[in-house]
């Protein structure tokens, strides 16, 4: 893991206990995201945790956590919308 720090109130621990992958790691939230409904409007990171090609995120000015896929370029194609990230680890 690198410098980037679990939402709070978790470890990296629980997120990988939580969501089932011992691999899950916080990542570099400096990269290009857009949901697919809405691919003009860029989302902007603060968060990023990594669970393989997989990724759940916290964007700037937003309350919710996005689901998505990680691109081979670094990017991010989200798909799905939770209010909280237990709900979004659950749905990995």
């Amino acid at each position: 893991m690198e410098n980037h720090q679990p939402p709070d109130g978790w470890t990296i621990q629980q997120i990988r206990d939580v969501s089932g992958d011992g691999q899950a790691q916080a990542l570099s939230p400096d990269r290009p995201a857009v949901y697919f409904d809405a691919p003009d409007k860029v989302l902007h990171p603060t968060f990023v945790l990594g669970f393989g090609d997989l990724c759940i995120m916290k964007a700037a000015g937003s309350d919710y956590w996005y689901m998505g896929s990680l691109n081979d370029d670094g990017s991010v194609l989200c798909w799905s919308v939770y209010d909280e990230p237990h709900e979004a680890l659950l749905g990995l």
